[in-house]
């Protein structure tokens, strides 16, 4: 497997996880309140949803086009 692949694969797998965390902690409590009284989550959460949601995005695309030469 091409190094570049491997590394979108990699980032991949970390953005996923991000978002996994982002999305458990919309659940807390916490947030939860924060939610409610200003509508929108707290700094850690919305930043674990964004680098998530990135993360996922440059993995995939550097995991589907790594390594391409120009012609």
């Amino acid at each position: 497997m091409q190094p570049a692949r491997l590394v979108g694969i990699i980032v991949l797998v970390i953005g996923v996880i991000l978002l996994g965390f982002g999305l458990n902690a919309t659940d807390a409590p916490v947030d939860q309140i924060s939610e409610t009284l200003t509508g929108k989550y707290t700094d850690r959460t919305m930043w674990y949803l964004i680098a998530g949601g990135a993360a996922i995005v440059a993995g995939g695309l550097l995991a589907l086009f790594g390594n391409r030469r120009a012609a």
